[in-house]
């Protein structure tokens, strides 16, 4: 049933965007694209409306009062902080985020706070809604929000490795937003807890969480670009992984082809077993293994 209502608010959504494009005066142009859309929407209004997923973040520490109330200078600006890190997360794993430059459809991916969280005192979050969303279905709003649980958890109790996984997924600029509103809890003396589906993580006290930022601070997620001689031995297209044997037989270089490539197999097809150069992104947090990645075909030369 959710499918069918993604579906159909999928389609009343390019129905719109076609007449919006199309002059008022193009009568008989318009007159078939209004009729699908009024049969998509009375299709639409017979299903039930999906649920939008929440998040409850809560806080502790100086600026939190119990469950009584929240310093309101604090709360404002931690509600936007996790805001941005949730948009720019977002943004990442829509193959949509670079390096510079505003955030993509950041205004199509912001948390609507829906009411407070009591217990240590927060607020209740509803993810942006599948129709207005930056992408097609619910999943991957609820994608983003795991991966920022995942980050808090792991930054605490995680090894380097696990914690790089995360990173490679979402983008260290987005990981940077995440790693900002931390610091500002720190600044401020707080820590949190973000409770989602059926994920639910606290960091314990106030030393936990300065530990974790530390650990997302730029300093300790250290990008470099290398460059390599050699041959690729082959790329698995749906994993968008990556084997580079090394010229001279002298070693092994196992990685990833960035989201920005469409098609990694293209890898397969005109770069396999042929002495190439090609020049690597390479990520590293704290003492973890360095993890290659391919940004774009640019960086291949014969």
């Amino acid at each position: 049933m959710t499918n069918d209502y993604l579906t159909l608010a999928s389609e009343v959504r390019e129905l719109e965007n076609l007449l919006a494009a199309i002059p008022e005066g193009n009568v008989i142009e318009r007159m078939s694209l209004e009729s699908r859309l009024e049969f998509a929407k009375a299709a639409l209004a017979t299903l039930p409306q999906q649920m939008a997923p929440t998040a409850r973040l809560t806080f502790r520490g100086k600026p939190v009062f119990g469950s009584h109330g929240i310093a309101a200078d604090f709360g404002g600006k931690a509600a936007g902080a996790f805001s941005d890190a949730f948009a720019a997360v977002a943004a990442g794993l829509s193959e949509g985020l670079r390096y510079m430059g505003p955030i993509p459809n950041r205004d199509k991916n912001q948390l609507l706070i829906t009411g407070t969280a009591i217990g240590s005192f927060g607020f209740e979050f509803e993810l942006p809604a599948a129709e207005t969303s930056l992408f097609p279905d619910a999943e991957k709003a609820q994608e983003a929000m795991a991966k920022i649980e995942a980050l808090f958890r792991l930054a605490a109790e995680g090894s380097d490795d696990e914690v790089a996984e995360v990173i490679e997924e979402v983008h260290p600029r987005a990981v940077k937003k995440v790693h900002d509103f931390l610091e500002l809890l720190v600044q401020q003396q707080a820590w949190c807890g973000l409770e989602f589906g059926d994920r639910f993580f606290r960091y314990a006290d106030y030393e936990q969480i300065k530990a974790s930022c530390e650990r997302l601070k730029a300093e300790n997620i250290q990008e470099t670009e290398e460059t390599y001689r050699g041959e690729f031995q082959g790329v698995l297209p749906a994993g968008r992984t990556f084997e580079f044997r090394l010229a001279d037989q002298a070693g092994l270089v196992r990685g990833k082809v960035d989201l920005a490539i469409e098609d990694p197999d293209v890898l397969n097809r005109e770069w396999l077993h042929k002495p190439v150069t090609v020049k690597l992104n390479v990520m590293q947090v704290g003492q973890g293994r360095p993890r290659f990645i391919l940004m774009t075909l640019d960086d291949l030369s014969v």
